[in-house]
């Protein structure tokens, strides 16, 4: 559900706002029929093959290779949506917000971050939106607890940016923003439904869709509700169980990457507090038994673990909504949720302040 770009640092391209030297950039006319990527690769010899990647799961749309320094790709999108601009197969590449649009690239090889990419109006506003955002990316990424006035500024920019460009396929990506540093699901709905059909429809506008819909079964401030699943010797465990303790439920999966990344941070934190009235319950939703057994040796999770091995159609995952992972609640000694989607240096800070 959008991992790669959610994760993803915030990019921003310096010269994006200046005017290109470059012969071979020039002014350029959006067209309905699809979208034309024409390229100039400096520095890159010929034969070196372009690929235009999926921005979620990194699949290949679109290949090419380079012949006298330049390339193209061409194709056709639905709706303007997030790719990923690969050279020879490095793990590097360059984020493009691509539209049905012709669009031109001028990258130097060993200047990546000097790309200037042209003619795509959503790539424009993604720039944009990245400008604004770059201050804030530690609420984003979760390098440290909240900043209540960092909050508060990052909220103020983010909504102006909404503001301003309602039509845009890049407001429901500052709208996810809003509502990971806030929690606040009332807003995130009020600013969802000021969408324009289309935009709604879009990737990133149904993954938001999907976030405003399960923040009406949001359980926080409450006593979660009962649940009950077969851990990982068959014997069944139930959430009362656990009453009288500080609660993780962490919902997760052996071939979900950003859960096994975030893993180490969340064994790091079992093994600081479980002295001090603290556990994790993982939930994974896992398909088959041996690789849910052996992500949890590899990764040294050495809590509870629990799964009905149904996928995401697990039963405790639909009860509460979960339609992307890595996710989690935190529950107090009485059952109530105090946090969700704690991660890294903000689920530390959030067990530090608990538990002194």
């Amino acid at each position: 559900m959008l991992t790669v770009l959610l994760a993803l640092p915030v990019f921003v391209f310096a010269q994006e706002q200046k005017k290109s030297n470059d012969s071979e950039i020039k002014a350029v006319v959006a067209q309905a029929d699809g979208y034309r990527i024409n390229g100039v690769a400096n520095g890159y010899p010929d034969g070196t093959v372009v690929d235009l990647l999926n921005g979620n799961n990194r699949a290949a749309e679109a290949t090419t290779t380079v012949s006298a320094g330049k390339f193209e790709l061409s194709g056709k999108l639905s709706s303007p949506d997030f790719k990923l601009l690969v050279f020879d197969k490095s793990p590097n590449f360059i984020p493009i917000f691509l539209d049905n649009s012709n669009v031109m690239v001028s990258i130097t090889k060993d200047r990546p971050d000097q790309t200037l990419v042209s003619g795509s109006a959503s790539h424009n506003d993604f720039m944009e939106y990245s400008n604004i955002s770059k201050p804030y990316e530690p609420l984003f990424q979760q390098e440290s607890a909240k900043d209540p006035e960092m909050v508060r500024q990052c909220v103020q920019a983010l909504l102006n940016f909404i503001q301003n460009k309602r039509s845009s396929f890049i407001a429901p990506l500052a709208i996810f923003r809003i509502h990971q540093v806030t929690g606040d699901n009332a807003l995130m709905e009020k600013l969802y439904a000021g969408l324009t059909p289309e935009v709604k429809k879009s990737p990133i506008g149904e993954y938001v869709g999907q976030q405003v819909d399960e923040g009406k079964r949001d359980p926080m401030g409450k006593v979660i509700a009962d649940f009950e699943q077969e851990d990982q010797n068959g014997k069944m465990v139930n959430i009362q169980s656990f009453r009288g303790k500080y609660v993780l439920i962490d919902f997760w999966a052996s071939w979900c990457g950003p859960c096994r990344g975030e893993n180490p941070n969340v064994v790091a934190a079992f093994n600081k507090y479980k002295s001090k009235n603290f556990t994790v319950l993982g939930i994974s939703l896992d398909k088959t038994k041996s690789p849910w057994l052996e992500a949890i040796k590899k990764d040294g999770l050495t809590w509870t673990q629990l799964s009905d091995l149904k996928g995401w159609s697990n039963a405790v995952s639909q009860q509460f909504g979960i339609t992307s992972i890595p996710q989690n609640f935190l529950i107090d000694p009485n059952g109530v949720v105090i946090a969700k989607n704690l991660r890294g240096a903000a689920l530390e800070a959030k067990l530090e302040s608990l538990l002194k």
